[in-house]
């Protein structure tokens, strides 16, 4: 279900609160297992409401998949992170000890009044067992069926997109050395 305020749709029950240095997720699907059976819970949230040290731990896995392992040196925080109707999405391993992000993305509104997915980040050792499905797939059901959605695809991860009714929209281009495609899913 849409996340209120995010984009025309229906409110979601329910609000991301910080208490006790914990979140309240908006919207909690799962949990599931995942590789070795760890238990995980997707989440979704202002970057207001959350709590320091998760801020923190999104964020870092951002700079160390972006930054350090594909060697981009760039400013990972643009800004963009904190507007008004900026919802970040998560999953989370709900056992592990020290960071328990797996993957994030954010959405935000582009001019246009589409959606934009972006900064989608795997931790590497949560890789190729269906993670990144799940969280895209759960941030197509927040942002909902009645708004466009354009993304930057890495150009190899196109078929990829594909796979959640995202088409190519635009030529190929170079964004810090690395092939992007620009791809767009119409309102369903």
């Amino acid at each position: 279900m849409p996340v209120a305020g995010v984009f025309p749709a229906k409110e979601l029950s329910g609000s991301c609160k910080a208490t006790g240095g914990s979140v309240r997720p908006e919207r909690v699907v799962g949990p599931t297992n995942y590789g070795g059976g760890v238990t995980t819970t997707l989440h979704s949230a202002r970057p207001t409401g959350l709590a320091v040290r998760l801020a923190y731990q999104i964020l870092r896995l951002r700079v160390d998949v972006f930054v350090v392992e594909q060697e981009c040196a760039y400013p990972e925080l643009d800004g963009r992170d904190l507007e008004s109707d900026a919802l970040w999405v998560w999953v989370q391993d709900d056992e592990a000890i020290g960071n328990p992000v797996l993957a994030t993305l954010r959405v935000l509104r582009d001019p246009d009044g589409r959606a934009r997915i972006g900064r989608v980040a795997t931790a590497e050792h949560a890789r190729s067992n269906g993670t990144a499905s799940r969280l895209m797939r759960h941030a197509l059901e927040v942002v909902g069926d009645g708004v466009g959605i354009t993304l930057d695809a890495q150009a190899h991860l196109e078929g990829w997109y594909g796979r959640f009714g995202f088409s190519r929209s635009g030529e190929e281009f170079i964004e810090d050395d690395i092939p992007h495609v620009p791809m767009y899913r119409p309102a369903q």
